[in-house]
């Protein structure tokens, strides 16, 4: 009789703080209107197949098969497809971790994209469990899909050639969470710093600066990309008037919607839509 007995000794206590948010599996079709933007936690896009792009402020990356994307927070990112092989994949959203390069650690970049074809077995395995539990929806099914998303992180984690670093992110303040979504569902009427203030029953100023602290950028500016990003997506999808966008977007001086999205796109917009189109 032979008997093989592995000890585990000196295990560093799990410091894994993760909490994950959702998953979802998303395949490209007529209705995909890709627009930039931005989140408080943490996604892990696994690409099945087809070929797209993921869009970074002013990067833009193609994907394939078996690409692993991790966006970090307060990213500002969207991801397309192309037409003739369509993107599909299955994303995970969770909060608690970021996920960077060991080359990074400045925050430079605030995603990385590797590919694990040759890893699959151990990687999209995960992803598809997950996906499954949760469409499932059997006893324990939370307690499963998270204990599958720490299993996942540390496969990914050991079999990234460039070493990633797994880091503690703290809670979005709950608050901030809340402005932003009012920001992205109202942000066609009328906001000011005052009217956010209002609503949410705080001095404008320490709203200002909490939002900040958390996105990275003032609540008017992340307002105003918004509003720009939305309307670059019109531009490019819709035959509305320049006028009209203007006015879905929430200006209604069509002259200082020219100027600040010439000055934020670098271009106006009649002239992107002849290049986007």
């Amino acid at each position: 009789m032979s008997n093989n007995l592995y000890h585990f000794s000196n295990i560093k206590e799990n410091k894994f703080n993760l909490k994950l948010l959702y998953v979802s599996k998303s395949k490209y079709e007529d209705d995909w209107h890709s627009t930039m933007h931005i989140h408080p936690f943490t996604e892990l896009f696994y690409v099945i197949k087809g070929i797209g792009n993921f869009e970074f402020e002013n990067k833009k990356y193609t994907v394939k098969d078996n690409d692993l994307v991790i966006v970090n927070r307060n990213t500002i990112h969207t991801e397309s497809s192309k037409n003739s092989n369509p993107l599909e994949y299955i994303v995970l959203g969770f909060e608690g971790m970021s996920l960077k390069s060991d080359t990074d650690l400045n925050n430079q970049n605030h995603y990385t994209i590797n590919n694990y074809a040759q890893f699959k077995n151990e990687i999209l395995i995960y992803f598809n469990k997950i996906l499954k539990e949760a469409q499932n929806n059997n006893s324990f099914h939370k307690n499963i899909c998270q204990n599958y998303l720490e299993i996942l992180i540390y496969n990914v984690l050991r079999r990234t050639k460039s070493n990633l670093i797994l880091s503690k992110t703290d809670k979005l303040n709950s608050d901030c969470a809340h402005i932003k979504k009012y920001i992205d569902i109202h942000y066609a009427e009328d906001l000011n710093l005052n009217t956010l203030a209002k609503f949410t029953c705080m001095n404008k100023y320490y709203l200002s600066h909490i939002f900040k602290d958390n996105f990275g950028k003032s609540p008017i500016n992340y307002l105003i990309d918004k509003r720009i990003e939305t309307a670059k997506t019109l531009l490019s999808t819709t035959k509305y008037s320049i006028s009209k966008i203007s006015e879905l977007v929430g200006y209604y001086n069509q002259s200082y919607f020219s100027q600040l999205f010439k000055k934020r796109v670098k271009t106006t917009p009649s002239n992107y839509r002849k290049i986007n189109k």
